[in-house]
C-alpha cells in the first residue's frame, strides 16, 4: 500500500491520508480493515466510496415505470360510410310527399328532385325505407315511380329493389314494363341474378297466363345452374302441361321435385313418399 501522509507524533495517519481503491488480494484486504477500524477518518472515506446495490425488484420496478408509447395503425376505409341516424324520418316525409302529388311523372321527378336538393350525397337508406312503406301500403304505382326515379339517379340499383319493382309491375298489371326491365337485369347481371327474382319473373308470367315466357326463363334458370324451389317447379311443369309438353312436365316434376313431402297427421308433422301420397290420395 502506498501512502503519501507521514506519520504524526506516532499516534497514526494524519487527516491528509488517502488510501487506494480495495485490492481482492488477501494481504491488501487485512492491511486495509486494521487500518480502517484504527482511524476513523479513513472508515468514512471508506464508506463513503461503497455504493449501495441495486435489487432486481427495483429494477424491474423502473423498467415497468417507463411509458411506452406505440404509435396506432393508421385505418384506410375502403367504403363511405352513410349514417343512417334520421333515416326513417326522411322516408316518412318522402311517402308524405309523393302520396300527395297527381299522377304525373314530372309532377313526382320534381318533387323527388326537391326532396334530396340540399342532400350532400344520395338518400339512399331513407329512400329505401320509404320504398318498403309503399310497398306494405299497396301503393304499387308510387312504388314504381320511386323506384323508376332512383334508377335513373343511378342509385339503389340492387336485387331488392329490382324485386320490389317487378312485384309492383305485377300488381299494377304492367307485364311488358316488368319483361324490358327483365331482359335489362338479364344482359347487366347474368350471373348474379338470385333464385328469388327468377322466381318474381315466373310467378308473374304465371299471373298473366304467359307459359312460353316461363319456359324461357326456366331455360336460363338450366343455364345458369339455378335450382327452382317447390312453387316456382309447379309453375313451370304446369306451364309444359298448358303447352301440350306433358313428358317434360314429368321430367321437370322428376329431377326438382323433392321425393319426400311433410304433412300434419294426428297434430304431428309427419314425412311420406310423394308417389305414396299420390297413389293414396287417388284411391281415396
Amino acid at each position: 500500500m502506498i501512502c503519501r501522509s507521514s506519520w504524526v507524533m506516532g499516534f497514526g495517519f494524519s487527516n491528509s491520508c488517502r488510501i487506494p481503491p480495495l485490492q481482492t488480494a488477501s494481504g491488501f484486504s487485512l492491511l486495509t480493515t486494521k487500518l480502517a477500524t484504527s482511524n476513523p477518518h479513513l472508515k468514512c472515506f471508506l464508506n463513503q466510496n461503497k455504493q449501495p446495490p441495486v435489487s432486481n425488484s427495483n429494477a424491474n420496478a423502473s423498467k415497468k415505470n417507463k411509458l411506452v408509447v406505440k404509435v396506432g395503425k393508421k385505418e384506410q376505409h375502403l367504403w363511405q360510410k352513410r349514417d343512417s341516424a334520421g333515416s326513417g324520418q326522411k322516408a316518412l316525409n318522402l311517402v308524405r310527399i309523393v302520396s300527395e302529388l297527381p299522377n304525373e311523372k314530372h309532377a313526382v321527378y320534381g318533387a323527388l328532385d326537391k326532396w334530396t336538393a340540399w342532400e350532400t350525397e344520395f338518400p339512399l337508406i331513407a329512400a329505401a325505407k320509404a320504398l318498403r312503406i309503399l310497398r306494405k301500403r299497396g301503393q304499387w304505382l308510387r312504388v314504381i315511380q320511386v323506384a323508376k326515379w332512383m334508377l335513373s339517379k343511378g342509385q339503389g340499383a340492387t336485387m331488392g329493389t329490382y324485386d320490389t319493382l317487378l312485384l309492383a309491375f305485377d300488381k299494377d298489371h304492367r307485364a311488358d314494363e316488368a319483361e324490358s326491365l327483365w331482359n335489362m337485369i338479364l344482359h347487366t347481371q347474368t350471373r348474379s341474378i338470385s333464385k328469388r327474382l327468377f322466381s318474381r319473373m315466373i310467378s308473374l308470367y304465371d299471373h298473366h297466363d304467359m307459359p312460353n315466357k316461363i319456359i324461357e326463363v326456366f331455360a336460363d334458370m338450366e343455364e345458369l345452374g339455378v335450382r327452382p324451389d317447390e312453387d316456382t317447379v309447379r309453375r313451370i311443369a304446369s306451364a309444359f302441361q298448358r303447352v301440350g309438353q306433358d313428358d317434360k312436365q314429368k321430367l321437370v316434376l322428376k329431377k326438382y321435385l323433392s321425393k319426400w313431402k311433410y304433412i300434419h297427421f294426428k297434430g304431428e308433422r309427419v314425412r311420406v313418399r310423394r308417389d305414396a301420397w299420390y297413389e293414396s290420395g287417388s284411391t281415396n
